[in-house]
């Protein structure tokens, strides 16, 4: 499985990314998060779904971009031509695949901003080559195992949160999901971006190097959850002392 996250505020991007990649009973590491930085260009590309469709279409992405990279000016460009390698790949893979009992797939997130861009952007793409916007009202895109992150992204997110507590939030949205699915793990590849920067920034964290973040979350859980008030629960708990008091009678 996977976990690849993409964050828009006004301040800029944030993305996640695990490793892991699972087969079976075997575990292999392997990056799914690429950047590409050139003048008047930073993007981000991050993949969930089969390995080998992945693989193929970022080399024929790579090969489409070297020598004309001015011709996507914006990054909804940069999307489109991503999708139809996608398309590409489906057209020459997807029927031995199926065959082989794979389903072709294939969900991308790419954020970033090209010359002519007024913004930074953040879009996912679908394995059809189609693609949605994010932006105002939906700040953040997860693809892969996305259930047990969400609660905190929901709660914290929005267009005006700082890149910091959106890269905290972001953390712990996959730390949650860690604990809970055995197929998302470290390492995390994470990327950043500031609005007009054009300067994409990546960090590699280790399971050691974010180990006590880990524990002071889980830490924090349990003392907030100790903190909650329990006046709501007297009512409910007094009827089940009741019960088991007339039921002790009989």
């Amino acid at each position: 499985m996977t976990y690849c996250l993409g964050i828009k505020v006004k301040e800029g991007l944030v993305a996640i990314a695990d490793t892991r990649i699972t087969s079976g009973t075997d575990v292999t590491i392997k990056k799914k998060l690429t950047t590409l930085q050139k003048p008047d260009c930073s993007l981000f590309i991050m993949t969930s779904g089969l390995r080998s469709v992945r693989d193929k279409a970022i080399v024929y992405f790579d090969e489409l971009l070297e020598g004309n990279i001015d011709e996507y000016n914006k990054l909804y460009k940069v999307v489109n031509a991503f999708g139809e390698q996608v398309k590409r790949v489906g057209e020459e893979d997807r029927e031995t695949l199926e065959k082989s009992g794979f389903k072709f797939n294939l969900n991308t997130i790419i954020g970033g901003q090209m010359k002519d861009d007024e913004e930074h952007k953040l879009f996912l793409l679908y394995p059809e080559g189609n693609w949605v916007e994010l932006g105002n009202g939906a700040p953040y895109v997860i693809i892969g195992n996305a259930a047990q992150g969400k609660a905190i992204l929901n709660r914290i997110l929005n267009e005006n949160t700082s890149m910091k507590l959106a890269l905290k939030a972001g953390f712990l949205s996959f730390d949650s999901t860690r604990i809970s699915a055995a197929d998302v793990d470290f390492p995390i590849d994470v990327a950043l971006y500031k609005n007009g920067s054009f300067d994409m920034v990546e960090q590699h964290y280790e399971q050691n190097d974010l180990a006590a973040v880990s524990a002071r979350w889980d830490k924090e859980l349990k003392t907030a959850l100790k903190n909650i008030p329990n006046q709501w629960m007297d009512t409910v708990l007094e009827k089940m002392s009741k019960t088991s008091k007339k039921r002790k009678k009989a």
